[in-house]
């Protein structure tokens, strides 16, 4: 039987956001995903965001799976005037649904209950994650299998999300993903990879530029938005963070971990002013880390607690505690970051 999903405990306030890293691999972990794949999963993506009012802080589409970095707003605070709900509407559905709808909300003015319920037909999907997620999976899967002439499962199993704390554990996991197609050997810089935010950012995008300044900078005030991606020096401290350890692991003459070549790295990261915690960061981002798909919830000791107090029923009587030191290539982080579950293998 399926686990019950971790969903943040304050998901219903009006205030706080909740940040999940969100991963999903293809049937047979196949690789299925070409260029047309990937654009189409990315187009899919920005639509789901923009009807939802979820936010992508960070992604990469890989041929046989992708990964998610994702802000969901507060449920609470979701109030959309007309043109705003209308507006989300066409995102998604043809100009005669659109039109209709206006027409409906327009007659419903006088009669409140009748006008919520309309609005309500449309926002029950909104600022929820597994809407985000259903919405997107459902979508891509029915175009792909139309275009390959397939019937049947397309995702291997059910999406897998961990809750992540803003702050240093969002800042490891944004460069974590953007740093995937360099840890597999498919391109030497990770500013090359077209199906990525860090790509997209690089290529002028502002979603993605806007996505990762959040990610990195946090959810207050300007900082979620793309100007901080230049203006606030984030595309080159950024980098800075992906190069200091995406370049490539030589030993005895040959290469033991795929990446970028140290001759390009130094020449990029000389006089680095990045801050230890950054440093630290970059260590970690070069492996595979197991917690950022199986640990649960991924922050500061206080962000795990809090969350394992809001899921306790997922543990038995025994655990007292939900905040775990993690191991491995975590560990570089370990009593800055810990985890809800204490994994034993850190293999990716």
């Amino acid at each position: 039987m399926a686990k019950a999903r971790w969903i943040a405990p304050w998901s219903e306030s009006q205030e706080k956001p909740a940040v999940y890293h969100l991963i999903s691999r293809v049937v047979e972990r196949r690789h299925a995903f070409g260029a047309m794949e990937k654009e189409k999963f990315r187009i899919l993506m920005r639509m789901a965001e923009s009807f939802t009012g979820c936010r992508v802080l960070s992604y990469c589409m890989m041929s046989n799976h992708f990964h998610i970095l994702l802000e969901v707003p507060p449920k609470g605070k979701l109030v959309l005037s007309d043109g705003e709900l209308l507006r989300r509407v066409g995102v998604l559905y043809p100009k005669w649904k659109v039109s209709e709808l206006r027409k409906r909300l327009a007659e419903a003015e006088a009669s409140p209950a009748v006008h919520a319920e309309l609005v309500q037909a449309y926002t029950y999907r909104m600022h929820d994650l597994s809407e985000f997620m259903k919405l997107l999976l459902q979508r891509f899967s029915t175009w792909f299998n139309r275009r390959n002439g397939r019937k049947g499962r397309l995702w291997e199993q059910r999406f897998k999300s961990v809750l992540v704390e803003n702050g240093t554990a969002a800042r490891t996991m944004a460069a974590y993903i953007d740093l995937n197609p360099v840890r597999a050997g498919i391109c030497g810089d990770p500013a090359e990879y077209r199906w990525s935010s860090y790509g997209e950012a690089v290529a002028g995008g502002a979603k993605a530029r806007a996505g990762l300044v959040r990610a990195w900078r946090g959810h207050e005030g300007v900082s979620g938005t793309a100007r901080g991606w230049v203006q606030g020096g984030l595309s080159h401290q950024y980098r800075e963070i992906l190069l200091g350890r995406g370049q490539e692991v030589r030993s005895g003459g040959s290469v033991q971990g795929k990446g970028m070549k140290p001759g390009r790295v130094r020449s990029e990261v000389s006089g680095s002013d990045a801050r230890e915690c950054d440093l630290r960061i970059a260590q970690v981002i070069r492996h595979r880390v197991r917690y950022f798909t199986d640990g649960a919830a991924i922050g500061g000791r206080s962000f795990v607690d809090e969350v394992f107090a809001g899921c306790r029923e997922y543990f038995g009587p025994r655990r007292k505690t939900g905040a775990r030191k993690p191991r491995g290539a975590l560990a570089a982080l370990a009593g800055e970051l810990w985890s809800a579950r204490d994994l034993r293998v850190d293999t990716g």
